[in-house]
């Protein structure tokens, strides 16, 4: 393209100088004839009177009508150089821009173009005038033809930058695509596992109440009646958590702010808890050392929150080794930091940037009796996030992980 840029300007300059060299011809020639006296001297009006273009017209005044031709030629970002020479004086430049001669001595690097200001056929001094040569030399031709292509390379740019971020972005579409529907896969296997065992429970207690024996047994009555409650509740809950994933994922769900004292929820979900970890032979402590505990925030939601996170350093445990939890409090002048450790399983690192995923769930080895969706964590960071805190997660494996929540005191 800068090839045939450099062409095309260069043959422009061509009819540029032609032009030009015929604008200075047609001014050469003034005779008594044309009635016009070229300059204001005493000499007989009858007699012919013949100048020269260089004596007609100063530098600038040429300069300026090689400038007008360039802009009619669309060539305004194109620099020249010109010298008008009289070549009955071998060639002696009698005009001639600032540049020129050294412009003129370079014919390596430097294109120019020559046109003869000849008088018209058939004038009265066309034998009589010296003719004369007009000269205009291009600089930086190359220069100038890529200058000229800026806002061509700059379109073949963007356009090519376009078509790579399409290309990209449909890349991570697919990517992301089979992503989701490996998730969508997992969640629904996931999901077969939680809806069937507690539906497989209670068939096998409503069986067992149709027998005849148990019927007339009040306390297995009552037993089997109780494990049907169970498991309704369970897979009730397993619904509930869908739902409020959902309603939060879409922003739709209303918080109810109050004041709230954190230690008393933190210490009412560690009760609850006390008794899980008691069978796993676990213990649990509480280092509750906030100066300030009072935080806006949901009452439900916040126990939640709680509540997810040390279900999941239970389930997360080791094999044959006793969980252990630590909860830790801090506070600042306006933030309440919460910070839950354990003796678990632990993640790698690719494990820890992706536990907040929804239906994102850890590889857990050879373990399989850890059970549920994939939307505990990422329940857990849309409730902070809801509350305007910040949740970080760290974990090394084969030891442990730590979970930090920070968020904001009630105001006074």
């Amino acid at each position: 393209m800068t090839k045939l840029r450099k062409d095309q300007i260069y043959k422009d300059v061509q009819s540029i100088a032609s032009q030009v060299a015929d604008e200075l011809a047609t001014y050469r020639n003034m005779s008594a004839a044309t009635g016009i006296r070229p300059f204001a001297i005493d000499i007989p009006f009858e007699e012919v009177h013949s100048y020269t273009a260089s004596q007609r017209f100063t530098t600038q005044e040429i300069y300026e009508k090689i400038r007008l031709q360039f802009l009619a030629q669309d060539l305004d970002d194109v620099t020249f150089e010109f010298g008008l020479a009289n070549l009955s004086k071998n060639g002696y430049f009698q005009r001639k821009s600032s540049r020129f001669e050294e412009c003129y001595a370079d014919t390596v690097n430097y294109k120019k173009v020559v046109k003869y200001v000849i008088p018209p056929s058939g004038s009265e001094t066309e034998s009589l005038v010296a003719n004369e040569a007009l000269v205009i030399i291009i600089p930086n031709l190359k220069n100038a033809a890529f200058r000229s292509l800026r806002p061509t390379f700059f379109l073949a740019g963007l356009l090519t930058i376009v078509i790579f971020a399409a290309f990209g972005f449909t890349l991570w579409t697919m990517w992301r695509q089979k992503k989701l529907g490996e998730i969508k896969n997992d969640f629904i296997n996931n999901m077969t596992h939680e809806f069937k065992t507690p539906i497989a429970t209670i068939s096998l207690a409503v069986d067992a109440l149709r027998n005849e024996k148990v019927q007339k047994d009040v306390t297995k009555l009552s037993y089997f009646s109780e494990i049907i409650k169970e498991e309704n509740q369970r897979m009730n809950r397993q619904v509930e958590t869908i739902l409020k994933a959902a309603l939060l994922d879409r922003q739709e769900i209303e918080l109810n702010l109050k004041p709230l004292n954190a230690h008393q929820i933190i210490q009412d979900v560690a009760d609850n808890f006390m008794l899980r970890l008691q069978e796993k032979g676990g213990a649990l402590e509480l280092h509750l050392d906030a100066s300030k505990d009072i935080i806006r925030a949901d009452e439900v939601h916040f126990s939640n929150l709680v509540n997810n996170l040390m279900d999941n350093a239970v389930k997360y445990s080791k094999e044959n080794v006793a969980p252990k939890i630590c909860l830790f409090t801090s506070s600042s002048e306006k933030i309440f930091t919460l910070r839950l450790e354990d003796n678990g399983i632990g993640m790698n690192r690719e494990t820890v940037k992706r536990i907040f995923e929804k239906f994102y769930r850890a590889h857990t080895g050879n373990i399989h009796n850890v059970k549920g969706f994939g939307l505990g964590l990422s329940y857990v960071k849309s409730v902070v996030e809801a509350h305007d805190g910040h949740i970080k997660a760290e974990s090394t494996l084969g030891k442990g992980s730590c979970f930090t929540i920070d968020l904001p005191l009630q105001k006074a």
